[in-house]
């Protein structure tokens, strides 16, 4: 009688499992070129880390290169550049998360209380656009505009009885301009990710609000930005997982990777990395620039998470 329950028991469980995959078939088949994607692209290349600890060479292939364990790591170490390329590339990425997040927030909320929705529209495919322009193009804007001889800027300045001003050689000039740019070009993608969790506010709560006399920014404070925190938090956490990589092409496309004048406000990790790659293609080097990256992310991610989990556990990731 008991092995009888036991497998009657098995098979209700089956079945039930057969039955909620039938259910979300459709789901999983959404989640599918998503989870292939990082199968292909995140977990395959995995093995490759092992290129870290080897000096690689091109005959004998990653496996026959000769074993020279932390070896590469040095390589950040011995130029004496490494604190000022962490603090440039630690302190860019913290101003875009939070710039970026704040601007997205306030932008959405604006979007909301657009009642046009045409304009709306209009609005939403306007701020959209500079997310899909290359930072080639990018950074031809910028160089049209800044440039010291025939810039727009310049031109302006001379044009009300002001000196030219040589943007390029001014180190302190570029902090600003660089989060500027990034918020200009993502600002638009972000901003959809917050409207959607606006749209997906209970209604009953705004009208009950509308209904007891609150104004539109009593309504933003008290039931608009908290329904809101936990997508910004998720959205802080997944980005402070790459605080410790630079966006390679902002920099570059902006500024190349050769003006030394600028390289104290301006250089990060990966144009560094890029310029000594450059004539001996160690790709051992660069592996383990990578690597050190990643770990550094994968830890400050789960001390990210572990405090908002003390603080406040419903806004975790896990």
């Amino acid at each position: 009688m008991i092995a009888m329950a036991r497998t009657k028991t098995a098979s209700e469980l089956a079945g039930r499992k057969r039955s909620r995959f039938k259910k979300n078939l459709s789901l999983l088949a959404m989640c599918a070129p998503a989870i292939i994607l990082f199968f292909l692209f995140s977990y395959l290349p995995l093995p490759g880390l092992y290129m870290a600890f080897v000096n690689y060479n091109y005959s004998k292939g990653m496996l026959g290169s000769q074993f020279v364990g932390w070896t590469n790591f040095k390589f950040l170490t011995l130029s004496g550049d490494l604190p000022m390329l962490v603090r440039n590339t630690v302190l860019y990425n913290l101003a875009f998360i939070f710039v970026n997040n704040f601007c997205q927030i306030a932008l959405a909320l604006m979007l909301n209380e657009i009642r046009s929705k045409r304009f709306r529209k209009v609005s939403q495919a306007m701020v959209l656009l500079p997310y899909f322009i290359s930072f080639v193009i990018v950074g031809l804007f910028a160089y049209n505009i800044l440039n010291a001889d025939y810039g727009i800027l310049n031109n302006i300045r001379e044009a009300l009885g002001l000196e030219r001003i040589a943007i390029y050689s001014m180190p302190n000039a570029w902090p600003p301009i660089f989060v500027f740019l990034n918020l200009w070009k993502n600002i638009g993608y972000g901003t959809i990710i917050y409207f959607a969790a606006v749209m997906g506010i209970d209604t009953g709560m705004i009208e009950a609000a509308e209904i007891d006399g609150v104004t539109s920014w009593q309504r933003i404070r008290y039931i608009m930005l908290p329904c809101l925190r936990p997508t910004m938090v998720m959205l802080i956490l997944f980005s402070i997982g790459s605080i410790l990589r630079g966006n390679f092409q902002l920099f570059y496309n902006i500024i190349g990777g050769s003006n030394k004048i600028l390289f104290e406000t301006t250089d990060i990790i990966e144009t560094y990395v890029y310029r000594a790659m450059m004539n001996n293609f160690n790709f051992s080097s660069a592996a383990a620039v990578s690597l050190f990256q990643s770990v550094f992310g994968f830890a400050t991610v789960m001390a990210a998470n572990y405090v908002v989990k003390r603080i406040e556990p419903d806004y975790a990731l896990f």
